[in-house]
């Protein structure tokens, strides 16, 4: 599978998608939304450093979220003007986000599952204190097990923590491997993540609409940064998929990938996102959303 086409263009003039995946995963996490948008847009699925086809970190100065973002933004930079539609999960969310404030009139709309800007937690006040100190306290025992040369460690209790217990022994052992492979680019994503500078603020003025979902059973730093992000983006809604967690975008593909092809489409008709204030963005569920989503159709 090409990572960088999923849907390779046609010569007809599509939209244009741009999909990032989560760290330690790869492009093909994607091949769900590619079958739902059935061909009537340009998928693109650049990967990540760590990964098999964009390669290791070249270690020329300390990595940062711009450098993850600079092979998206080309891409929008190659789209003769037109403007794309931006999908994240988890790492991939932290990443578009930082690739609409680069790029923020190029940008149609926007999906994140979970994105994981660890940084706001610090902004959030006393609601992000305990996710802060819960996400960091990962960060630290990845640190360690790379530094020690524990690879297996630092990613099993990465895969544990983002799946619940037990997930990393019920992992068949070649994925086991390429994770085992991807370990040394685990504590770059989460400095990158914590240490960004980006204040707040800046999310407010990202006026396009932005679907955030989250699982029923996020974990708490990705929870908090999902309510405090639905709060800043001004033309943003919330839902919760009911029975999914961090992952949801794997264990229930369905339902998110739905979603993600409703926004879009949604966002191409002019309907937009309706706003909601923050307590009835939280109550928000899988099944009422797809519900006005049959009588939007």
């Amino acid at each position: 599978m090409n990572s960088t086409s999923l849907y390779p263009p046609r010569p007809a003039r599509r939209g244009r998608v741009i999909a990032l995946h989560c760290s330690g995963g790869s492009a093909s996490h994607w091949s769900p939304l590619a079958e739902a948008l059935r061909g009537r847009h340009d998928l693109s699925a650049p990967e990540h450093y760590g990964s098999q086809d964009a390669g290791s970190w070249g270690g020329e100065h300390a990595f940062t979220l711009d450098d993850e973002a600079v092979r998206s933004i080309a891409l929008i930079d190659r789209c003769d003007g037109d403007k794309v539609h931006l999908v994240g999960h988890s790492y991939g969310g932290a990443v578009a986000l930082n690739i609409a404030l680069a790029r923020p009139n190029r940008i149609a709309s926007m999906v994140l599952y979970e994105p994981t800007a660890f940084h706001l937690l610090r902004q959030l006040g006393e609601r992000g204190s305990q996710p802060y100190a819960e996400i960091t306290g990962l960060a630290r025992s990845v640190y360690k097990g790379v530094v020690t040369g524990d690879y297996r460690g630092a990613v099993a209790a990465f895969v544990d923590y983002w799946n619940g217990p037990g997930a990393w022994n019920a992992l068949r052992p070649a994925v086991q491997s390429a994770l085992i492979r991807w370990a040394p680019k685990g504590p770059l994503d989460f400095r990158a993540l914590i240490d960004d500078p980006t204040p707040a603020d800046a999310y407010r003025r990202l006026a396009f609409p932005v679907l955030i979902l989250r699982g029923e059973h996020a974990p708490s730093p990705t929870r908090a940064i999902a309510e405090g992000l639905a709060e800043l983006l001004p033309a943003s809604r919330l839902v919760a998929i009911a029975g999914a967690g961090h992952m949801g975008l794997l264990t229930h593909a369905k339902e998110v990938c739905d979603l993600i092809v409703w926004h879009i489409a949604n966002t191409e008709a002019g309907a937009g996102v309706p706003v909601h204030r923050s307590a009835q963005r939280d109550g928000c569920n899988i099944a009422g959303f797809a519900a006005q989503r049959e009588c939007a159709s």
